[in-house]
Order: structure tokens, then sequence, then C-alpha cells
């Protein structure tokens, strides 16, 4: 079992930059792999960046390549979100999700389906 709790959104304007932080309890936090997600008004929930358990692998949707940057520290059982140059269409409900799979072999997940474990969400809003 993992549990996670999301920090660190807010307010910003467009071309700031916010650092979302995922806090994981859990004895298998440091075995999955991570993803974050987001959720517009109206909108279904999107991949935006994830990754691996051993922190060797990452993914990002195309929209924030360039922008964003995840990364774990397992010893603090947290995992980041930086976002840069955020722009108004990165406003969103921000979601830290953890794999069903642990020790997994394969590639990281994109599909909501296939990660088990959410935060509550922490919006995020960016005015232009």
């Amino acid at each position: 079992q993992v549990q996670l709790v999301e920090s660190g959104g807010g307010l910003v304007q467009a071309g700031d930059s916010l650092r979302l932080t995922c806090s994981a309890s859990g004895r298998s936090f440091s075995r999955h792999h991570m993803g974050w997600f987001r959720q517009a008004p109206g909108a279904e929930r999107e991949f935006v960046a994830g990754l691996s358990w051993t922190g060797a692998i990452t993914d990002y949707t195309d929209s924030v390549k360039g922008r964003f940057t995840i990364s774990r520290d397992n010893a603090k059982n947290t995992v980041y979100l930086q976002m840069n140059n955020l722009k108004p269409e990165d406003t969103a409900i921000y979601y830290c999700a953890a794999e069903r799979r642990v020790d997994s072999t394969v590639a990281i997940a994109t599909q909501p389906g296939e990660y088990g474990y959410w935060g509550q969400g922490t919006r995020v809003t960016v005015a232009s």
C-alpha cells in the first residue's frame, strides 16, 4: 500500500515556476514507477510525466517537454515535479500516482488505469 499527498500548487503568472511535491508513505514506494497527471475542468485526466522506480527513465507528454522535470528521492519517499515557464494551458488539478506493479521492467504507464494509488490533487492556476 502506498499513500500519497501532493503539495505546492498555487496561483502564478504565465512564465513563472512551481515545484510540486508528492510525499509518500508505504514500504513499497521505492519500487513503484511514479507519475504525475493533471485534469483541467471539463477534460479527462491526462498523463504529464513519469519516472521509473530506479529513477533512470523518464517520460513526458509533448506539451511539457523542456519545461517540466520529474524527479524522486527514495530516501525521503518523495517525488517532485518542477514546472518552469508555466502557461495558462497548464492550469489544472495535478495528481501524483503510483503504478500498481512493483519492480516493473516495462515502460512507464501513461494510462490512469495502470496506477493504483493516487493523491488528492493540488490545484495549479496560471494567469495570463
